[in-house]
């Protein structure tokens, strides 16, 4: 007999608020929401999700994500440790589940005396979101560290990517397959108690600078080339500017942070009005940072 979604009930769920699951603590309910224990139900869940033709949106950490206050429809799979977030470390070599926190991946390396990565500390949400969208900061991103990764394909195949298969840009990555599995990271040895202080040093610089103590998603917008999206929402004197619960932080203007009582509305109509107010002042086309459910 064919499974159906309904059969996993251990693990399945309906109308989960999608605000308990996303940074901006905003977003209505998934219709199904999955949180598959180890990679064989994961991948189960999604090869009866495909049979059932039933749509899928993978979840991490949900810091870079609006979910819109009508929820999702179809199912909404949460891969996030302890699924698919053990971290490997050969030699110089690390490879990380696509479910393990960058967080935890930063100290991992730090401690075992690996360097490269440490400037990656502060970033939110999985390895998997991190190499998809790019994650970085001024001094590099990790698409640099990626030597290959391990994907489960469009049509249902679990494979490896690597060489010319992977590119990496500002915030991009050519990668277009359903799921990323685990990244393996090229990275140097070093002294694993100035890699602290390093990492430190760089945690301190993004407090300084970035509203963390607040409700936000990260970046909301990509930077234009050769420009900063913050600089130019300040430079239209946009930093406070508030729609309902929401508003533009004060301490960095590519930031939005909410408020109890805030809805994924009030974040949707402040977008329009920075990118309106930039597109009117500068010419310049801000693109969203964030995925929107």
């Amino acid at each position: 007999m064919t499974k159906s979604i309904e059969d996993f009930s251990e693990i399945l769920q309906r109308d989960v608020p999608l605000s308990d699951h996303t940074w901006l603590r905003l977003g209505g309910p998934a219709q199904y929401f999955v949180t598959p224990r180890s990679e064989a139900e994961l991948l189960d869940v999604i090869g009866v999700c495909r049979h059932q033709q039933l749509s899928m949106h993978i979840l991490g950490g949900g810091s870079n994500l609006l979910v819109r206050d009508a929820g999702v429809e179809g199912v909404v799979i949460k891969v996030v440790e302890p699924l698919l977030g053990e971290v490997n470390i050969e030699g110089t070599s690390l490879t990380a589940g696509g479910g393990a926190l960058l967080s935890h991946v930063v100290a991992e390396a730090v401690r075992a005396g690996l360097a490269g990565i440490e400037f990656l500390v502060g970033i939110p949400g999985t390895v998997a979101g991190a190499v998809v969208g790019n994650s970085g900061g001024r001094t590099g991103d990790i698409g640099q560290l990626i030597t290959s990764i391990r994907v489960l394909s469009l049509d249902n195949k679990i494979t490896e990517r690597r060489g010319d298969e992977l590119t990496f840009s500002y915030r991009r990555s050519s990668f277009q397959d359903l799921l990323l599995l685990s990244a393996t990271l090229e990275l140097t040895g070093d002294n694993s108690e100035e890699l602290t202080l390093r990492m430190r040093k760089n945690w301190i610089m993004k407090r300084s600078t970035q509203p963390l103590a607040d409700q936000s998603a990260g970046c909301i917008f990509r930077n234009p080339r050769g420009l900063s999206a913050g600089a130019l929402i300040e430079q239209c004197g946009l930093k406070g500017l508030s729609v309902g619960k929401a508003r533009i932080s004060e301490r960095h203007a590519n930031f939005i942070v909410t408020e109890d009582g805030a809805t994924s509305k009030d974040v949707e109509l402040l977008i329009s009005r920075i990118q309106k107010a930039v597109a009117e002042k500068f010419a310049v086309d801000l693109e969203l940072e964030i995925k929107v459910w």
